[in-house]
């Protein structure tokens, strides 16, 4: 599928049926597989054989929508996880241990900021968050001798930064370790972070991939282009024997296009059982079919929404990259010149209490924590997710009283319009 186009992939890439076999993905519902002798499975439990002998570590239904999303990225190798949260921290923890260090944007969704700087610090990972529009002299500073990655996200949620990510991934190079970008809210259909020099995507496949709130999942995808074995004392761990594995050296064994996912699999799949299940990556598939017609509607629908709220004069602000306004619409014409995501987040004149009572007018907007959704929703975190902060907490946290984040879905934009002009008519 690699000279195919990216819309021939969602629908196509990752599985293609033989002679009267089924036309869509099987679910191989199977906690177990059966061999015929202890031989042959001793060669799976070894590395020297491909296959699958228990569905915490891999299954068929997960490595083929693995697959498709490998190529869609344009990458070398891909696996499923339970959540985008665990694929975050498989991508970081697979090349950094206790005493390492990493970079990362401050900029990134709330969850992530929580796993690096609170619950990977308590395993003695330290992480120096940098702010996404640093200088190259400012991001230069923060890398240590112990530096082992540096993380960003492409759009992040929900503050819709906009990452340059060949300056980060420039940086990253120069200094021997990799980039490791979430490109969730983007999606490989309107960017693709390995074309501009990023090692690792990750992705909440919750998403928009999935794209109909039907199941959590995450993924990892590796490049293949990225050197182990030149900076080796950085990666002892793909680059020196693995004692619970026979003393396979992944680096060695597996190459630049397979050491990392192999040791991801082999070595923290096997230990965390991060598993996603084919019943949910059957869903994900149905979910990729459409990517490419959604990810379309999802940016108009947000353009239109963006230009009417930005023109309106009960709108404090509004954020949204593809605005030619934006602080960000630069970058993003340049690294997502077909359109960004479906977020659009504003503020409304009169604060807090200006915006619950717009909040409470939506009718086709349904209140919800979830974005990125076939279905409208909207969020106004002040009152919801951090409810307990006070107005100065708010503030600086990026989060302001006033903020409203909407996630817009494929329903026709100008019912959109009208669901928000008829709440902002009632404040």
């Amino acid at each position: 599928m690699k000279n195919y186009e990216i819309e021939t992939k969602c629908v196509q890439a990752g599985y293609t049926p033989g002679n009267g076999e089924p036309r869509q993905i099987p679910i191989i519902q199977s906690t177990t597989f059966k061999y015929a002798t202890s031989e042959d499975m001793g060669k799976l439990f070894d590395l020297e054989a491909s296959g699958y002998f228990y569905s915490r570590l891999q299954n068929p239904t997960c490595d083929m929508v693995a697959a498709k999303i490998c190529a869609l990225e344009g990458g070398s190798a891909a696996m499923l996880l339970s959540s985008g949260q665990a694929a975050n921290f498989f991508a970081v923890f697979n090349i950094a241990n206790a005493g390492d260090h990493v970079i990362s944007s401050a900029s990134i969704y709330g969850g992530t900021f929580n796993l690096f700087g609170v619950t990977m610090k308590k395993m003695g990972i330290d992480f120096t968050f940098v702010d996404p529009d640093c200088t190259e002299e400012e991001l230069e500073a923060a890398f240590r001798p112990n530096t082992k990655a540096v993380f960003g996200e492409t759009i992040a949620n929900p503050a819709l930064t906009v990452l340059d990510i060949e300056k980060f991934a420039s940086a990253a190079h120069k200094h021997g370790v990799p980039l490791i970008i979430d490109n969730t809210f983007a999606t490989p259909v309107n960017c693709r972070p390995f074309e501009f020099g990023a090692d690792i995507v990750t992705h909440s496949t919750t998403k928009y991939m999935d794209g109909h709130g039907s199941a959590v999942g995450g993924c990892i995808v590796d490049s293949g282009k990225f050197d182990w074995m030149a900076n080796a004392e950085k990666f002892p761990g793909l680059c020196t024997p693995d004692d619970s594995y026979h003393g396979i050296t992944y680096a060695e064994k597996f190459g630049k296009e397979g050491a990392y996912i192999y040791k991801a699999t082999a070595q923290l799949m096997r230990d965390f059982g991060c598993t996603q299940s084919p019943q949910s990556a059957y869903l994900l598939n149905l979910g990729l079919e459409s990517l490419h017609v959604r990810m379309e509607r999802h940016c108009l629908n947000a353009m239109k929404v963006a230009e009417f709220l930005e023109a309106h004069e009960k709108i404090a602000w509004v954020n949204y990259p593809g605005l030619k306004s934006n602080k960000y619409y630069e970058l993003a014409n340049k690294y997502m010149p077909n359109g960004t995501c479906g977020v659009v987040s504003f503020g409304i004149k009169g604060g807090r209490a200006a915006a619950e009572a717009f909040m409470k007018s939506l009718k086709v907007a349904a209140i919800e924590t979830h974005v990125a959704d076939a279905h409208s929703c909207c969020l106004h975190p002040a009152s919801s997710t951090h409810r307990q902060m006070s107005e100065e907490e708010l503030t600086a946290a990026g989060v302001p009283s006033d903020l409203v984040r909407l996630s817009c879905g494929i329903e026709s934009y100008r019912d959109l319009i009208a669901d928000i002009e008829g709440a902002l008519n009632n404040i």
